[in-house]
């Protein structure tokens, strides 16, 4: 009997691309729903401006899980970094996957809103310094840790007139920085008029059975229930993500097999680097859904 635990990552923005339902649609039940759910959204528009790149990622990250569930173990826990924590509850099955993507619309549109009230916010990279030195010296420029993704390594976002010059701050401490192609300080309290009515939304929606518990970004925790979804998944549009906790917390609930359902494979490299002993992948590794088939099994059998 395998004991491998398995571990389902729902990606955020950022590697989105006109191709990333194709392997998705070799399967006839998720190329239907990719149809169902894409509706006349277009993969030719600007698909990083956010209105359009959230719902598109939901709607990517469910096909991939339409596509290979019938084959997949029943995962042990599902985890979504920023907009991918809405997909986790998709695919955990607690919300159907047309009302994840009419979410992630709403959604988009009220940060989109935010950023109107205070227009000129940016998101960059801070790599080199303890979270602790990043968020003291992120402060003196009126930026806020938006994303823990490592020891040393973070987003931020603030008011983009002050970029250049955190980053010359950055790097003349001995680290570096990124200018991120987002004009929104995602899960900071510049987002903090969105929390409310994205909870009211959240809370008006019907939420089923979970096959999985989902990990909330802002703390880690193993969610199960609808009260905590609401409250967890409305809070980090303006709290930090503690993403490196979330790793950790997959490692202590004994996952030895992770699967990144895509777009991209952010999530699983820094899910490699971070636990190394954790059999890990994203479906982007793959050029066919029987490829993943045999990866899964064959982890499953190492576990």
């Amino acid at each position: 009997m395998s004991r491998a635990r398995l571990l389902l990552l729902c990606p955020g923005q950022g590697d989105q691309h006109p191709g990333m339902f194709d392997l998705a649609r070799t399967n006839a039940a998720a190329n239907a729903l990719a149809d169902r759910l894409l509706s006349g959204r277009q993969l030719d528009g600007d698909i990083y401006a956010n209105r359009i790149a959230q719902p598109l990622i939901v709607t990517a990250t469910l096909s991939m899980w339409e596509a290979i569930r019938d084959f997949a173990p029943t995962p042990a826990l599902v985890a979504g970094y920023s907009i991918g924590e809405l997909s986790a509850y998709g695919v955990a099955g607690a919300i159907a996957p047309a009302q994840a993507v009419a979410l992630a619309a709403q959604r988009a549109q009220w940060m989109d809103d935010c950023q109107r009230i205070v227009p000129g916010q940016a998101l960059l990279t801070i790599t080199g310094l303890t979270l602790a030195s990043a968020s003291k010296l992120a402060a003196q420029y009126g930026y806020h840790i938006s994303i823990e993704t490592g020891e040393d390594s973070c987003i931020a976002g603030g008011p983009a007139a002050q970029a250049d010059q955190l980053q010359q701050a950055i790097e003349a401490a001995g680290a570096r920085s990124r200018r991120l192609p987002v004009a929104v300080a995602s899960h900071t309290p510049y987002m903090q008029s969105a929390v409310q009515p994205f909870g009211e939304a959240l809370e008006a929606t019907t939420f089923m059975a979970q096959l999985a518990p989902v990990l909330a970004g802002i703390d880690a925790s193993a969610i199960r229930d609808k009260a905590r979804a609401v409250e967890t998944l409305s809070r980090q549009l303006a709290e930090k993500i503690r993403w490196l906790a979330c790793m950790d917390a997959a490692d202590e609930a004994g996952i030895t097999v992770a699967l990144e359902l895509g777009p991209g494979s952010a999530l699983s490299k820094m899910l490699q680097q971070r636990h190394p002993h954790i059999n890990t992948r994203s479906v982007a590794d793959f050029r066919t859904l029987d490829g993943i088939a045999r990866w899964l099994e064959r982890a499953a059998e190492d576990a």
